[in-house]
């Protein structure tokens, strides 16, 4: 009896699933895979087989809907049908052809993911994993494709119940709009909503964590420490990585042969009072009392979303210094910029001019000869931040000194509006503003020292061409990007090619896989490009090639990749 019963259950699974099969549009198959075979293709980073998976998934079900949307606007043109001999002619050549192709890119996934990792100095992969790519795929594909089919349900449920009271056309449009607001309701109110409250409650208790060996600082010149007007509990965890975990005075001593000084830090965090103006405020303060303006140098630097400050470009600079250099920061954020960019990108602009302005209202007081010169600094949502701060009105009155900024995320009118009025001669993502006197563009390879005449304000930008956050643009979606052109950057495949809608897709993957690459690659900046920055932005008296090259290799040391 349960034996009998067994065989008709799994009889009529068997039935359902034919049917299922036999619902899905053939030309949205034949889409489905051209846009999953594009998706293995190369991107700007390389990628584990799971996140390859979901990627393709997604790009499967685009390309699904692509094909379906095709074949409902040449019914609705009324185009002619092709007889059904035909059809039947035309299906067997396009299944052979596309499958053809599908198994063409699936068997070079492994050469593809290759031809990226050797150019990041990562070890070649024996695979690629393609069926294991291949399976998450297509179980990602069909689950959107079934959701995609659960709203159409809901169109035409919503619309047969309105049809008995409205004409045809207008309960189409309005079932249609019905179902579009429930179902952004449903993301934005439910689904993101909640998906970015557990995100936020995540990195917040991230942010309020120590790391091991991270301690309060003793010496009454720290920020933090107990005469500190910044509360040591108050500072995340970020900054309490930066306040201790700099270089000593001793360290640079030992390094330079020469009598050093201890370098100030001053970090304000979330906590350490309600408002960014008076988390500015209380950095000044904290500034003032350390003696931060008897420096040669003061930096106002804009942290991550995280509220990172990157040690591989804070340490260099106090190492060109001996120590005597003052770096201020305030944190408005604890999620990373990737995500902050979405929830609110402002955020770090507010932080940013609020910071600067504090900073720089009290610096113009000071006589000129007495005062540190004054620079910016920022890394990824840090560096969209501060290069907004320091306005025309202010460059010409009394002007700073200049700027390292890294990774400027794509969102940055700034560099976007300096990119499109490069040098003919330049590539879009090295390029060259006019004379390079006040802003020059580098990468791996220093090109900063290139014997053109710079001027009173040096500000440089770093930025590699493997970084999504820089290149990631929406007009990928139908428009190939220009990065794209010859010459490309040196770290950047070959064997990319675009894709319509495609390769927005792998480039949006990109953005939170931006740091899990190599130092020196992608979102990941290197000690070594940004001592090249600071030499060129703040240095008067140019080290030799071989002190140069020591201090490189001693930042080398610290970051060893697995």
């Amino acid at each position: 009896m349960i034996d009998s019963k067994n065989q008709k259950w799994g009889s009529r699974l068997m039935m359902w699933a034919s049917d299922y099969w036999r619902s899905f549009s053939f030309v949205g198959l034949v889409f489905a895979t051209l846009f999953f075979s594009a998706s293995v293709t190369p991107s700007l980073l390389p990628r584990h087989y799971f996140v390859q998976g979901l990627q393709s998934g997604f790009a499967l079900a685009i390309g699904y809907g692509v094909g379906v949307a095709c074949v409902w606007l040449w019914q609705f043109l009324e185009l002619p049908k092709p007889s059904p001999r035909l059809e039947l002619l035309g299906k067997r050549i396009t299944t052979v052809a596309v499958g053809i192709v599908f198994v063409v890119f699936v068997r070079q996934m492994t050469f593809w993911q290759n031809s990226i990792r050797e150019l990041m100095e990562m070890q070649p992969l024996e695979t690629a994993d393609p069926y294991r790519t291949a399976l998450i795929a297509i179980v990602t594909g069909i689950v959107f494709v079934a959701f995609a089919r659960l709203l159409g349900w809901c169109f035409s449920f919503v619309a047969n119940r309105l049809t008995r009271f409205l004409p045809q056309r207008v309960s189409y449009i309005l079932s249609g709009l019905i179902v579009y607001l429930a179902f952004l309701f449903l993301l934005n109110d439910v689904v993101a909503k909640n998906l970015l409250n557990t995100a936020d409650r995540f990195f917040a208790q991230m942010d309020a964590a120590i790391d091991d060996g991270v301690e309060q600082p003793q010496g009454t010149s720290f920020c933090g420490s107990a005469e500190s007007h910044i509360p040591w509990d108050t500072i995340g965890r970020r900054g309490k990585n930066f306040i201790v975990q700099g270089p000593t005075a001793e360290e640079l001593a030992e390094f330079l042969g020469r009598e050093a000084m201890q370098p100030i830090r001053v970090y304000a965090g979330l906590r350490s009072a309600e408002t960014l103006r008076e988390r500015a405020e209380l950095a000044l303060e904290e500034l003032k009392r350390i003696g931060a303006f008897d420096r040669s140098l003061l930096i106002v630097a804009t942290p991550t979303g995280t509220g990172w400050l990157d040690p591989s470009a804070v340490n260099p600079l106090e190492y060109l210094h001996g120590g005597d250099t003052a770096i201020v920061s305030v944190q408005y954020s604890y999620l990373p910029s990737w995500l902050s960019i979405l929830v609110d990108p402002n955020r770090s602009k507010d932080s940013a001019q609020i910071l600067f302005d504090e900073v720089y209202d009290y610096w113009t007081t000071l006589p000129q000869e007495d005062r540190p010169k004054l620079y910016l600094h920022g890394l990824s949502l840090g560096a969209l931040g501060s290069e907004s701060t320091a306005d025309l009105l202010t460059t010409f009155e009394d002007p700073i000194q200049g700027a390292v900024w890294s990774g400027s995320p794509f969102p940055s009118t700034q560099v976007s509006d300096l990119t499109r009025a490069r040098n003919e001669d330049s590539p879009v993502w090295l390029p060259k503003i006019r004379d390079g006197a006040m802003i020059r563009f580098t990468s791996q390879k220093n090109m900063l020292d290139d014997g053109r005449r710079w001027g009173p304000i040096r500000c440089v930008y770093i930025q590699y061409a493997s970084d999504p956050m820089v290149f990631f643009s929406p007009n990928s979606l139908l428009e190939k990007p220009p990065w794209l052109n010859v010459p490309r950057g040196p770290d950047v495949s070959s064997h990319l090619r675009w894709y319509p809608l495609v390769t927005f897709l792998q480039t949006a993957f990109d953005l939170p896989m931006a740091t899990s690459i190599p130092l020196g690659y992608g979102h990941n900046y290197s000690p070594s490009s940004y001592i090249d920055a600071w030499m060129a932005v703040t240095v008067q008296v140019p080290w030799s090639v071989d002190e140069t090259k020591r201090l490189k290799n001693h930042f080398l040391k610290d970051h060893v990749v697995e």
